[in-house]
């Protein structure tokens, strides 16, 4: 007998589930690294270009909290929002 749910396949899609997650953190570390008195979307770009992690401050675990994002996730979800789609 065969099974009908071989015939179906499922899908999942992860990257809807990780962007209110990356804006989390994003915001997070925006916030940390403006108390510190950085220019928050100077080290973020200069985190994301180059993935050097001393580009975020450790301050309120902001360091830890970056390296949980997929940096490649990350331009792809910019430039969704960007463009809107």
């Amino acid at each position: 007998m065969a099974n009908d749910f071989t015939d179906h396949t499922q899908t999942f899609n992860f990257e809807a589930l990780q962007q209110p997650d990356m804006q989390q953190i994003l915001t997070l570390v925006y916030d940390a690294l403006k108390e510190k008195g950085y220019n928050p979307i100077s080290q973020i770009v200069g985190y994301i270009l180059s993935e050097d992690p001393t580009y975020i401050t450790t301050h309120n675990n902001a360091r830890s909290l970056i390296r949980k994002i997929d940096r490649d996730e990350l331009l792809k979800a910019m430039v969704r929002t960007y463009l809107g789609e």
